[in-house]
């Protein structure tokens, strides 16, 4: 009975996930919003009606505390911090985020964990109806997957009674859907940079003036050091609203005993930190009414900082001879912090192998990002490079809640092909007419070694073709076996005689995703 159970609850999760990925047109969420972007306050005045038929007001969202963060890179990164100090204090905390990396109900945490698949279901469905059941008389209307998931999300906080709700911008900050939040305890804005210039505006100062848009009126703000340009604009946004805003001190300057230690590796994650740590205690000053010194915070916030986790993020899992490291950087400047840790962790990895290392790039990235910048920076550090759509396998049993139907698989493997040929010449390469997915010679590496550079068809292919069976976990069985050429296959003898394959999985938070679903089983339950 119990795995009769079992079945019907992943059969009617499933439905739940196919019916929101309908909301996933063709004219997708971005389009929706470059189309709206001069008309910002049609924008927000269409999420506060989509609200109102879930049978929500804007005016409830007040009852959930919300810590509002946005930022370029590092948002998500200082939201898991913040929740995880502040469910150290023992607050039942709520923690919207985006994108998820291998199921959709990761966006929607309570307490640090996804919600449950029944769960899930359960609000989905109460929320779906009620829109569905009011779309004829709104010209047959539904919001668009981000802003669905946005209503759920607050309508699951509500009805579970969370004692507060961190929530990650999902684009900008003054037009995206989550700034119908009237009433922040809060806000902060992590790192600035070049991203979505189509949306955002094309300049960093541009990019500010929008992140700049979720302070409120009387909200305390906080950001991170900024460049000068963006900083000003910041602080123009700030008085124009009538919103203090302070600007995080450096990591080494708070007060502790011995040295600060994060959960997440990376050195840049410091800035983040020290913004989750104002975010975290000013939240606690308010809900405790204190004035403990902001340098002097207390045991479970430095406890809170040691003990957070975010997978996907400068995150390495080992599997026997074959070493992953994922992290999900997808702009230029990311990818710099991406480069400095890898660089960083791999020397210890390859002193430990005690043999020869094969140093692999699995690569792509998605929408308008400047792909030719990211793999200049990674062009000088690897022996294969490896191309793939965010496709995590080439089979239709692929699960709904990595399905993407607003980008067609002819323009994914282009992308990946023009990324292959950036590639080559990046590193001195010229095409062998007669290989279809090899090119043999360019620029040597490693003595004797070559940059050889292939394109696989989804995520799982690039991996078993990576670790050559090497991986127990992706040599599972039941994971179905991509037959290649023998010319490829005979390309990975490196692969094979090698002590250790070190993996750098980058460029897209998707493609880390779809790549986790394969190398950590415990993430599909």
């Amino acid at each position: 009975m119990k795995s009769l159970r079992s079945c019907s609850v992943m059969n009617v999760f499933q439905d739940a996930v196919c019916t929101l990925n309908t909301l996933q047109t063709n004219a997708s969420a971005l389009e929706q919003v470059k189309r709206e972007r001069g008309h910002p306050q049609l924008q927000l005045q269409a999420m506060r009606g989509f609200l109102q038929r879930a049978g929500l007001k804007v005016e409830e969202l007040d009852r959930l505390n919300i810590i509002h963060v946005t930022g370029t890179k590092g948002k998500g990164s200082t939201c898991a911090f913040t929740e995880q100090i502040l469910r150290n204090y023992g607050f039942r905390t709520g923690f919207y985020s985006s994108p998820h990396l291998v199921q959709v109900r990761e966006r929607i945490r309570i307490n640090g964990q996804p919600i449950g698949k029944e769960l899930f279901t359960k609000y989905f469905w109460q929320v779906y109806r009620r829109l569905e059941e009011t779309k004829e008389a709104h010209g047959g209307s539904m919001p668009a997957y981000f802003r669905f998931l946005t209503i759920l999300a607050f309508n699951v906080f509500l009805q579970e009674k969370v004692d507060l709700a961190v929530i990650e911008v999902g684009i900008g900050g003054a037009y995206d859907c989550t700034n119908i939040i009237r009433r922040p305890w809060v806000c902060g804005i992590s790192s600035l940079g070049i991203d979505h210039t189509s949306i955002l505006g094309d300049t960093i100062e541009k990019i500010a003036w929008q992140k700049g848009g979720i302070f409120k009126l009387g909200v305390p703000a906080f950001t991170v050091k900024q460049p000068v340009g963006p900083m000003k604009v910041l602080q123009e946004r700030a008085e124009e609203i009538g919103c203090s805003l302070s600007v995080c001190p450096d990591l080494e300057e708070y007060e502790s005993e011995g040295s600060l230690r994060l959960g997440l590796a990376g050195h840049h994650q410091r800035r983040n930190a020290s913004l989750a740590l104002q975010l975290s205690h000013t939240w606690l000053q308010r809900h405790f009414l204190t004035g403990v010194s902001v340098l002097k915070p207390m045991y479970d916030i430095f406890t809170g900082l040691a003990e957070t986790e975010w997978p996907g993020r400068n995150q390495t899992l080992k599997h026997g001879p074959v070493t992953y490291f994922l992290d999900g950087a997808h702009t230029t400047r990311s990818m710099l912090a991406c480069v400095r840790w890898f660089n960083e962790v791999t020397p210890q990895h390859e002193r430990n192998a005690g043999g020869s290392v094969v140093r692999v790039l699995l690569f792509n990235a998605t929408g308008e990002r400047d792909c030719a910048a990211m793999l200049k920076l990674l062009s000088c550090h690897f022996d294969f490079a490896v191309f793939c759509p965010n496709i995590t396998e080439a089979i239709a049993t692929c699960n709904a809640d990595q399905q993407n139907f607003n980008v067609s698989v002819e323009n994914m493997l282009t992308r990946c092909l023009d990324n292959q040929q950036s590639w080559r010449v990046l590193n001195g390469q010229e095409e062998k007419p007669e290989a279809e997915l090899l090119i043999g010679g360019g620029l040597p590496l490693v003595a004797e070694r070559h940059s050889d550079t292939l394109v696989f068809p989804c995520i799982l292919s690039a991996l078993q073709w990576i670790s050559q069976g090497r991986d127990s976990v992706l040599s599972n069985p039941n994971k179905c076996i991509i037959p290649l050429k023998p010319s490829i296959n005979a390309k990975a003898a490196p692969l094979r005689e090698a002590v250790s394959i070190h993996v750098l999985i980058t460029g897209s938070l998707h493609l880390v995703g779809g790549a986790l679903k394969h190398l950590d089983p415990a993430l599909n339950s």
